[in-house]
């Protein structure tokens, strides 16, 4: 018989009920009961092609408090998880299943919190036998500081210019730069919260990689410079590029352009701080052609 536990905080229930509840097999016949009291249950389970034992990744409070009832750890490596505990109080009555054969005295009773770093906000909570008093984990900061990230919606370049439906000519400066928003250039803030430690993380694009399709990177520190008309043929002072051959000989008439953004992302708190980086990338078609001269 395959044995499900559920363990339930004294803190939630105000007087001891013991319930029992018939099971069945798989061929309808009453197999076992549900005994729940005040601080457990623990239900009887046949499961059609096994015999007795745990099966399924289900099994018992152990003393380290892994291996959950009901559940299983596979796919949650132990650097991923966060568990904080508390001593229940009040301690369960002698010959409670949460004590797993132990009498009070003997070690105690905690209520187990955990909660995964890659998961925001999925927690499991639930009462485990310990032989001594646990340490509470030390939160790493920097791992606060990538869930932080992880919660930013950090997107690649807005491209203002060059335009995907715009028209280039050859040797004539082309202006290039950006329009600048929290997603996209920055500053983008986020937080993240763990065993009592907060961790701040703010992110900006410190520079943009234009890959310009024909042959030539361009590195802009900055969103680049908006062109005016008034500008005529000058060139950008912040970032800019002249293309010497038209795009007609290359697939579908333009050049790939890709613009490449670094968000250097700065973090502090649990009176650590640091430096993280994400790279984001853009992608435009840009068609240049000659100069057409009227006679």
């Amino acid at each position: 018989m395959l044995t499900r536990r559920i363990s339930v905080s004294a803190a939630s229930v105000l007087a001891a009920l013991s319930v029992s509840f018939p099971s069945y097999a798989a061929d309808g016949t009453q197999d076992s009961d549900v005994e729940c009291g005040l601080y457990d249950c623990e239900v009887g389970v046949v499961v059609p092609g096994q015999g007795g034992g745990q099966a399924g990744g289900s099994g018992s409070n152990s003393a380290d408090g892994t291996g959950a009832s009901g559940s299983s750890d596979d796919g949650d490596p132990a650097d991923k998880k966060i568990c904080q505990y508390k001593l229940a109080d009040p301690q369960p009555p002698a010959g409670s299943r949460d004590w797993e054969g132990h009498e009070p005295g003997d070690g105690a009773v905690y209520e187990q919190t955990c909660g995964w770093r890659d998961l925001d906000g999925n927690t499991i909570a639930r009462l485990v036998w310990l032989a001594e008093r646990p340490a509470q984990e030390t939160v790493d900061p920097a791992v606060l500081a990538e869930r932080a990230v992880d919660s930013m919606t950090l997107l690649g370049p807005d491209v203002a210019s060059p335009r995907t439906a715009g028209k280039y000519t050859v040797g004539v400066p082309m202006w290039m730069w950006v329009d600048q928003g929290a997603t996209t250039y920055g500053p983008n803030t986020a937080s993240a919260s763990a065993g009592g430690i907060t961790v701040t993380a703010t992110a900006k694009v410190s520079k943009i990689v234009w890959s310009m399709g024909d042959g030539v990177r361009v590195t802009c520190n900055g969103p680049g410079t908006p062109y005016q008309a008034s500008e005529g043929m000058a060139e950008s002072p912040t970032c800019g590029h002249l293309y010497s051959k038209a795009s007609a000989g290359v697939r579908d008439g333009k050049f790939p352009v890709t613009a490449t953004s670094t968000w250097t992302i700065d973090w502090q708190g649990g009176g650590q701080g640091g430096q993280l980086t994400e790279i984001r990338q853009t992608n435009v078609q840009v068609a240049v052609g000659e100069l057409q001269v009227v006679r």
